[in-house]
């Protein structure tokens, strides 16, 4: 046990210096927003973003505040991001709040506090998770597809 704690300190103060060097190189760096095709939208008065397609629309996405249910949509070994996905929002009793269609890989809504099941489809393949929402920090959802990223 020792030797894992005498390990892990310098790995700490290693993370601590580098780690905010990465967060200014990121910040910093303008997006092009030409190249950004994300606005955001709404569906039964729910507010969403959809894209992240690119790397500047996908770091406009992330950088979007204000949306406490984040969701990312991948496929096989190579984590893949896909925008193929139909996803399904419903709140606890079982009523639809949001329908998307196509959509991905990257997707933010702004949802009232409460409990909900997210049904993402992706070439028939259906994956579900429940997130429960509120006014604290936003939940994120990983929605992965063990395929080979092409079907």
């Amino acid at each position: 046990m020792r030797y894992v704690h005498k390990l892990m300190l310098p790995l700490t103060v290693a993370g601590l210096l580098v780690f905010p060097a990465m967060l200014r190189a990121a910040s910093v760096e303008p997006i092009d927003s030409s190249a950004v095709q994300a606005r955001q939208q709404q569906q039964n008065g729910i507010n969403y973003l959809s894209g992240g397609i690119g790397e500047d629309e996908s770091r406009t996405i992330q950088q979007a505040t204000g949306y406490n249910l984040h969701m990312t949509f991948s496929t096989g070994p190579a984590n893949k991001y896909v925008s193929d996905v139909d996803v399904v929002i419903q709140s606890a009793p079982g009523q639809t709040v949001l329908t998307l269609s196509q959509t991905g890989p990257l997707v933010y809504v702004q949802l009232p506090a409460g409990k909900y099941t997210v049904v993402a489809t992706r070439n028939g393949e259906v994956l579900r998770d429940t997130a429960d929402v509120g006014k604290g920090a936003a939940r994120n959802l990983v929605f992965h597809w063990k395929g080979n990223g092409n079907s």
